[in-house]
């Protein structure tokens, strides 16, 4: 493991480690709205899930994979997606998605006989929703009618975006895209890619065209330390073939990450401009900064472990 990514790996996993207590939902110490409790609870689990896959899972995680396996039988977890209106069904389909092996299944399979087919459906949804459905719905093994991942990526944001241009008026900040189509880009290729488990699907024209826009989406993001959106780019780097560290902007964003993350390795914000005060309570500390550094711990994870084979 290279000197930077070993860095910021053990001190975002150590971080992770020593607030599991606010990803639980139901402790005293986790968010108090709902859709922030279910997504502190899946995207810890979705860290456990890609890590279990490496070929050597780091022993940071084993209490977080134990509170995952305890809260994955909990039948009040698919309750509270019931309070989340926009979210809820989605949520429970990505739950069902992420269960760990070895657990009692019961509560996983009354989610999924819960869904609605019309989740499961392409129609009224863009290319990117079908394709983060049809990754979800394929891994929690439930049939759906999604078209394959080849008839969609034409229109994915992977290859239908197109960066803007210096002094372009649509553009803000000089970004080479807005905060949500970038966060698309990088969505589409988890999901294409698995996380970095597989080939996302892309050659030729279509994969230049997507290395060049994460690479100017990585430029951007160093310029101005957006932080998450910086690993979660370096990350993609790696799902579409390249070696980060091995580009100037993968490094580049690795050093910036260096730079933001905290002597008790938690990365403070999802920026620099939206990072979390030193002194704020513990709960809001918690809010700013556990997603970028549960994704900073990722992607260090995955690009540091070999290529599946």
């Amino acid at each position: 493991m290279s000197a930077p990514l070993d860095r910021l790996s053990a001190g975002a996993l150590s971080w992770l480690s020593g607030n599991l207590d606010r990803f639980d939902p139901f402790s005293a110490g986790a968010p108090s709205a709902p859709l922030g409790r279910a997504k502190a609870a899946l995207e810890l689990a979705l860290l456990c899930h890609c890590a279990a896959r490496l070929p050597d899972p780091p022993e940071a995680l084993g209490e977080a994979g134990a509170l995952v396996r305890k809260l994955w039988q909990d039948p009040d977890l698919p309750r509270l997606f019931a309070d989340i209106p926009k979210h809820g069904s989605t949520y429970a389909l990505i739950y069902a998605a992420l269960a760990p092996d070895t657990i009692d299944d019961t509560q996983v399979r009354a989610a999924l006989a819960g869904l609605d087919a019309e989740l499961l459906a392409p129609q009224g949804k863009s290319a990117y929703q079908r394709i983060e459905i049809r990754h979800y719905a394929d891994k929690a093994g439930i049939r759906h009618t999604v078209e394959p991942y080849a008839e969609l990526l034409p229109d994915s944001p992977l290859v239908a975006f197109r960066a803007a241009e210096p002094g372009d008026p649509a553009s803000q900040d000089g970004a080479p895209l807005s905060e949500p189509q970038a966060y698309a880009v990088t969505h589409t290729a988890f999901y294409l890619g698995d996380f970095g488990r597989t080939a996302p699907g892309l050659a030729g024209r279509a994969l230049a065209h997507a290395r060049d826009l994460v690479d100017r989406l990585l430029v951007h993001c160093v310029e101005h330390d957006r932080w998450d959106l910086a690993a979660e780019l370096v990350l993609t780097q790696y799902i579409l073939g390249s070696e980060p560290l091995d580009t100037p902007s993968g490094a580049a964003a690795v050093e910036c990450l260096v730079r933001a993350q905290r002597p008790d390795g938690a990365i403070p914000g999802r920026s620099a401009a939206l990072r979390a005060d030193p002194s704020a309570p513990g709960t809001e500390f918690f809010r700013k900064a556990y997603h970028t550094t549960l994704v900073t711990a990722l992607m260090a994870l995955v690009v540091t472990s070999p290529r599946p084979s």
